[in-house]
């Protein structure tokens, strides 16, 4: 069986980045993560990948002079590993135009609020403001605009009485621990593309 190369694109602790882990060790899943590349030096989502023997490289946002030079890095040193697609986890990034159009229907990220709603920073706490009763986690096509790509998959939890920002935050994390690997199968088994901006369902 052929396996997606993929590669994982993180910032920070890669708490994403273990559940795909733990997904991709069955020889049976449809995608292998031959890549984990953080912007940021000692990322703790580093360690899980070389625990897991996976390759990883670090590539600072700071030694470049535009974003659109440090996406160009991006993009060499996926191609030079023959990665075919790409999963967002927790990368504090916003990619270039031109990089989300190089990668379109091969660049998916994970947002912890049922998107449209509540996009950008701070999520957990604009949905507490908004005073919503179901909060939950989205895995969407990356395009252009921020936070706006088609959605693959949807996870929701209700938001309780005297949640705060870390406890919604806590039990959505548990949620998209689930959803991430799911839609990656998905993605990996041909279940779901992106065709003329939309994500088409086999």
């Amino acid at each position: 069986m052929k396996r997606l190369r993929t590669a994982v694109l993180i910032s920070g602790r890669g708490s994403n980045l273990q559940s795909l882990i733990r997904a991709c060790a069955d020889p049976k899943f449809p995608a292998e993560i031959v890549l984990v590349i953080s912007n940021v030096e000692n990322a703790g989502g580093l360690d899980h990948a070389r625990a897991a023997n996976i390759a990883t490289k670090t590539i600072s946002h700071k030694s470049f002079a535009s974003r659109e030079e440090f996406d160009a890095a991006l993009d060499t040193a996926l191609r030079d590993a023959n990665v075919e697609f790409i999963c967002l986890a927790g990368f504090m990034r916003i990619l270039s135009d031109w990089f989300a159009r190089r990668w379109e229907g091969r660049i998916v990220n994970i947002h912890p609020s049922l998107l449209p709603a509540f996009k950008g920073l701070n999520v957990h706490q604009q949905a507490l403001d908004a005073g919503v009763r179901v909060a939950g986690c989205t895995v969407h096509y990356v395009v252009p605009e921020l936070d706006s790509g088609p959605i693959i998959a949807q996870a929701s939890v209700p938001v309780l009485h005297g949640d705060t920002a870390d406890t919604l935050a806590a039990r959505i994390l548990t949620e998209e621990h689930k959803l991430y690997p799911l839609a990656l199968k998905m993605i990996a088994e041909g279940k779901v593309e992106l065709r003329d901006g939309t994500a088409v369902f086999a």
